[in-house]
């Protein structure tokens, strides 16, 4: 199954191919022999390295590919890490006519995106997310970036990969807390969606899924990200609504990346949504039933972050550097109902204080 993105911005037209593989290999040597290239790179962290890279390895498509590796997890979604990467480019010779494969999760796809568009002022690459997460969240729109100052994604480019192919053989590698990751962000996309999306997720037992439900459940969670990306590729409008949950969710990432606790981003997000929705609630009479239905999934899935009153200060200062904000004020996207959006909201030093009492303490 393909999915052709067409996006248009000024006079430039990009188009990315998402692929939901049927047969890996023969979707990979496609996707290769569609970019004219010199130099083939491959970049893993050690990780995917160990767990999916056997799994291409041998594909006739990537003979005398250069492989480049680095670190995994958040913390090495760093500018030193950046730096290596385009290091290893510069002494394997790569030129703006060659092609990277970012094989990982979304910090290897975000990453390795990013070193992509700016090397030699851009060469072409291709993303192949091995992890719930990536395949529903980095699999559309381009973004590509780094980690910078202790905040996320503080520095990158919109991007769009030449193709992303999405495989059900890689999701067999993981382990629950990673696929849990994943499916925040799909929870996310059926609140934007529809009450039937939503109440189709709330279902799946996502602990122990069945993979080729779950294949489905991906494909429609993509389509939704990529009917929204398609209609505002630079995040002008419209695409804002992908950042539900995010605001606070990127203030919790923030907050624990600073105290040295490492979180998944998923379970950022989903405790960002839960408060999220909390606030929507309060200033957009989103339904208590669907709050409640979030809130009690989330804690029986993803349990609590920890933290306390003192913190509250820090995580509101980390929403104030928030990129979608506008002169000094914190941008929301909230909800009226499942569905029914409501951008370019705020809320008060107070009302933000009340909404990490709800996370703390529950309702």
């Amino acid at each position: 199954m393909r999915q052709t993105n067409t996006f248009k911005e000024a006079q430039t037209e990009v188009k990315q191919d998402v692929i939901i593989a049927d047969n890996l290999e023969r979707c990979l040597a496609e996707a290769v022999g569609k970019v004219e290239h010199d130099r083939l790179f491959v970049l893993t962290d050690t990780t995917t390295k160990q767990l999916c890279w056997p799994v291409v390895q041998n594909y006739a498509v990537m003979k005398d590919s250069i492989m480049i590796t680095i670190q995994p997890t958040d913390e090495a979604k760093t500018l030193e890490t950046q730096a290596t990467v385009w290091t290893s480019l510069q002494k394997g010779g790569a030129t703006r006519h060659s092609l990277m494969i970012n094989l990982g999760g979304g910090m290897v796809t975000d990453l390795g995106g990013f070193a992509a568009s700016t090397f030699k002022r851009g060469m072409a690459y291709i993303n192949i997310p091995t992890t719930l997460l990536s395949q529903v969240d980095a699999s559309v729109g381009g973004k590509t970036g780094i980690n910078f100052g202790g905040l996320k994604n503080e520095i990158g480019v919109f991007n769009c990969a030449s193709s992303v192919i999405l495989s059900s053989t890689f999701l067999r590698t993981l382990d629950t807390e990673n696929m849990l990751s994943g499916y925040a962000e799909m929870l996310k996309h059926g609140l934007l969606s529809s009450k039937e999306n939503w109440a189709e997720l709330l279902t799946f037992d996502i602990t122990t899924p069945d993979y080729a439900t779950l294949q489905n459940l991906v494909a429609k969670s993509v389509a939704i990200k990529e009917e929204i990306v398609n209609e505002d590729p630079t995040e002008k409008g419209i695409r804002k609504a992908l950042n539900l949950g995010h605001t606070a969710g990127h203030a919790i990432e923030s907050l624990a990346l600073k105290e040295g606790r490492t979180i998944l981003h998923g379970y950022a997000v989903a405790w960002g949504l839960m408060m999220e929705l909390y606030l929507s609630a309060k200033k957009c009479s989103f339904p208590a039933k669907e709050m409640h239905q979030l809130e009690n999934f989330v804690k029986e899935h993803y349990g609590k972050f920890l933290y306390e009153c003192k913190h509250y200060d820090t995580l509101y200062k980390y929403m104030t550097h928030d990129k979608k904000n506008v002169g000094g004020v914190i941008n929301f996207t909230l909800l009226n109902n499942v569905g029914d959006i409501c951008l370019n909201q705020h809320a008060t030093k107070e009302e933000l204080f009340d909404m990490f009492d709800f996370l703390r303490e529950g309702a």
